[in-house]
C-alpha cells in the first residue's frame, strides 16, 4: 500500500459515519471559501493555459467552478468564446461577475444531460470536477465532448487520479457503502471523490474514440493531480 493510499484509508475511518452531501449543495455552501481552497493549484491552471494551442478561438469548460482556470485561459486568449457548464449557480454568478465582458455562456447544468452540439468547440477542458464518477459514466461523456469538438480539437484533464487500482476499487466501495447506508441512489450526484487511476482514466479517453490520448505529467511535488491531453 502506497503513502496516497494509506493517507485515504486514515481519512475513511476518520469521516466513515459523516452523511454524504448532493454534488451542488456541497459546493454552494462552501463558494466563499472555494477559491482560497483551490488556490493549491495554480501551477496547474497556469500549465493548462500554456497547454492549450495557439488559434483557438472557441472552448467548453466542464465544470467550471468560479472559473479559476479561465483566469489564467483568459490571460492568453483575452477574446475566447467559452461556454462553461456547472452544477453551482452561486458559483456562476461569482465567474460571471469577475469575466463580465467577456465571451462567456453559463450553462447552470448536469454536463451528463446537455447537449454540447457537434463540432463547435476548438478546445475542451475539465479541471478537478470528473473525480466523482465510475469509468462507465465518464465514457459515455467523453465520447459527447469528442464530438462536440472540431476535428482535431483538443481535450484537456487535469484531476485527482488514484495511485493504484486497489486505492480506485476502495473508493468505488466506500462510496457504495455510504449509499446504501443514507439511501442515496446509485444515480445521485454526491459530493464524494472516486478517482480512477491514470490508466484506467486513458482507457475510457480511448474507449470513447479520441484518437490520440497521452498523459502530460504531474508537476514535480505532486503525484497526484494528472494532466492528460486527448485529441478528437
Amino acid at each position: 500500500m502506497d503513502e496516497a493510499f494509506q493517507e485515504w484509508m486514515t481519512w475513511r475511518e476518520a469521516t466513515r459515519d459523516e452523511p454524504l452531501e448532493g454534488m451542488g449543495a456541497f459546493f454552494d455552501a462552501r463558494v466563499e471559501a472555494y477559491e482560497a481552497h483551490m488556490a493549491r493549484w495554480e501551477a496547474h491552471y497556469r500549465w493548462m493555459a500554456r497547454l492549450l494551442p495557439d488559434g483557438v478561438r472557441t472552448l467548453l469548460d466542464l465544470g467550471c467552478g468560479t472559473g479559476l482556470e479561465l483566469d489564467r485561459i483568459f490571460e492568453r486568449f483575452p477574446d475566447l468564446a467559452v461556454t462553461g457548464v456547472d452544477l453551482s449557480p452561486d458559483m456562476l454568478g461569482r465567474l460571471a461577475r469577475k469575466h463580465a465582458g467577456k465571451r462567456l455562456t453559463l450553462l447552470c447544468a448536469d454536463y451528463f444531460a446537455c447537449d454540447f452540439g457537434e463540432s463547435r468547440f476548438d478546445a475542451a477542458v475539465s479541471f478537478e470536477t470528473l473525480h466523482h464518477w465510475p469509468a462507465a459514466r465518464k465514457t459515455k461523456l467523453f465520447g459527447k465532448l469528442r464530438r462536440a469538438l472540431k476535428p482535431g480539437g483538443c481535450y484537456l484533464q487535469c484531476d485527482y487520479v488514484a495511485t493504484s487500482r486497489a486505492m480506485e476499487d476502495a473508493a468505488m466501495a466506500e462510496c457504495a457503502r455510504r449509499r446504501a447506508r443514507d439511501g442515496v441512489a446509485e444515480d445521485a450526484f454526491v459530493h464524494f471523490d472516486t478517482p480512477l487511476t491514470l490508466a484506467h482514466e486513458m482507457q475510457c479517453l480511448r474507449d470513447a474514440g479520441f484518437a490520440k490520448v497521452e498523459p502530460l505529467g504531474f508537476l514535480p511535488g505532486d503525484g497526484h493531480t494528472a494532466m492528460l491531453g486527448a485529441v478528437r
